[in-house]
């Protein structure tokens, strides 16, 4: 029998997707981003978080622009994360999808930086 942790993890029976888990436990800098691009608050674009692109889960995307933009902690400046964010650039480039990134602490002590480079990659 589960226990009650893992019951609220489960809805109806059905495993929580991963995007669905992603959005429960988004970091500090990625709910504080999202605070700005959500409802289309950015210039109009409207832009979703968690979403798939191809193998890969995204932080935010504006589909429109084909733009994701991906919040980055500690771990992704390891050789192994670097590697992988490589990896995964490639293959959205390749797509059509341009990538921005930002650490974790750009997003908490910079917020107004970031929206302006989201807004140039934008084209506004």
């Amino acid at each position: 029998m589960p226990g009650a942790e893992e019951d609220r993890t489960w809805r109806n029976g059905t495993p929580p997707s991963r995007r669905q888990t992603l959005r429960r436990t988004e970091t500090d800098a990625e709910r504080a981003l999202w605070a700005l691009l959500r409802s289309r608050s950015l210039d109009g674009h409207k832009f979703r978080r968690q979403h798939s692109g191809g193998p890969y889960i995204l932080d935010f995307t504006c589909a429109e622009a084909h733009l994701a933009v991906e919040v980055d902690g500690s771990q992704h400046y390891t050789a192994d994360g670097l590697a992988s964010d490589a990896a995964r650039t490639a293959y959205l480039e390749a797509a059509g999808v341009r990538v921005l990134r930002f650490s974790n602490r750009d997003v908490l002590t910079n917020a107004a930086g970031v929206l302006e480079a989201i807004l140039q990659a934008l084209g506004a």
